[in-house]
């Protein structure tokens, strides 16, 4: 079993058995030494908090496809099949903790507390943003690929002057005593990420800069149309360390695994220790986007064996074997899912889209005459549908 590493298991990416696992895909509970210290405290009913908000964050990416199929959504980035990489590593946070996720961690904004309406508008195309992310502590969704590791690394550079001169110290000299009681990073990106320049260059300077931050890699085995062994000969773990990075490669959909790695890795960030690396082995079970047809390209077979890893499943069996799950405990989850997805529609249904020239009111926090140009470019752009018989003052 592969534990914070140096080198990694020197077989094949596909190898996927060779994982940190503590609950398999039948529920049953296994030992794990490197695991079981940070989940020492986990009972039955966090366990059942962690099933609730993956069976709501299933629901509400069901709600977004069919939004999206409906025309009530321009796109949607399903996160079927991912739940338990994104909810078991984001429970494990502080409240402060700052997060830079890419444009699949609808799981992710849950947990960190964005409202419905937040990832409905951001996806109708009706904001440039989403959340607030000072209130949540959560970057907007990244959609350029892999660059949110830089913005990532760049804040917990921040978070290091910012301590050291609180203490009057020189940037970046923070003692690991401080270095514990701050926020860290932590960003967020798959692995056609991993292949990206940004991705390694934000690894140098985490290393060199020993910045507090973590890098979660969610390894769902399709970059788009193409596969990870495509990218990666050995497992994606196994990069982090030629930087001096430790990793951690855990069973994706293991909701306690997944949470008991962000805690090794947090607790490295904290310490003054530099950044970590999880490698969270999971699997996209639905298209990359909904623009996309997965059919295309990859096997019913294979779609089929990763069906039968599902992470909630695997923890609905281990509560009912202990007696800590019923039908009640049952419908209980699957009210609160028929709720959340009531509101996610009917967040959809009556948003009332921003006056068109709207989208220039945010763009700078001053003035600014190109955009003022723009602006005024724009309005006559609008005038001229008055002609053709519409309004154009409801534009405005």
């Amino acid at each position: 079993m592969t534990h914070p590493i140096s080198t990694v298991h020197p077989g094949a990416i596909a190898a996927d058995d060779d994982l940190a696992q503590v609950l398999d895909a039948e529920g049953e509970r296994h030992p794990d030494p490197t695991l079981d210290p940070y989940i020492a405290d986990v009972d039955a009913d966090l366990l059942r908090g962690l099933f609730t908000d993956m069976s709501i964050v299933r629901r509400l990416d069901r709600e977004g496809v069919a939004l999206q199929r409906q025309g009530q959504l321009a796109l949607w980035a399903p996160c079927l099949g991912q739940e338990a990489a994104q909810v078991g590593t984001g429970r494990a946070l502080h409240a402060a903790d700052f997060v830079f996720p890419s444009y699949r961690e609808h799981g992710l904004a849950w947990v960190r507390g964005a409202a419905p309406v937040d990832l409905i508008r951001v996806w109708r195309g009706e904001e440039n943003s989403s959340w607030d992310p000072a209130a949540v502590r959560m970057a907007p969704p990244q959609i350029i690929i892999g660059a949110q590791t830089l913005h990532a690394v760049g804040y917990a550079m921040g978070i290091q002057r910012d301590a050291a001169l609180e203490r009057g110290g020189t940037a970046g000299t923070a003692s690991p005593v401080e270095a514990a009681e701050r926020e860290i990073s932590v960003a967020y990106f798959g692995d056609g990420a991993s292949s990206q320049g940004d991705v390694h260059e934000a690894m140098v300077f985490a290393s060199s800069f020993r910045a507090p931050v973590v890098f979660v890699c969610q390894n769902n085995h399709w970059a788009i149309s193409e596969p990870v062994g495509v990218q990666a000969r050995r497992p994606l773990a196994g990069r982090a360390p030629g930087y001096g990075i430790p990793s951690l490669r855990v069973d994706g959909n293991d909701v306690l695994a997944c949470f008991a790695a962000m805690r090794w890795a947090a607790d490295h960030a904290r310490s003054g220790r530099g950044p970590a690396y999880i490698e969270a082995v999971t699997y996209r079970m639905g298209p990359h986007t909904t623009a996309d047809d997965p059919t295309r390209y990859r096997r019913d077979a294979e779609v089929d064996r990763w069906g039968h890893r599902d992470p909630l499943a695997r923890v609905e069996r281990h509560l009912r074997a202990q007696g800590a799950f019923d039908d009640e405990v049952a419908a209980d989850v699957a009210a609160r899912c028929d709720a959340l997805a009531r509101a996610v529609r009917e967040a959809a249904l009556t948003y009332r889209s921003r006056a068109p020239l709207a989208v220039f009111d945010d763009v700078y926090a001053e003035p600014h005459t190109a955009i003022a140009r723009e602006r005024a470019h724009f309005a006559a752009y609008l005038d001229g549908f008055v002609d053709a018989g519409h309004d154009g003052e409801d534009a405005r």
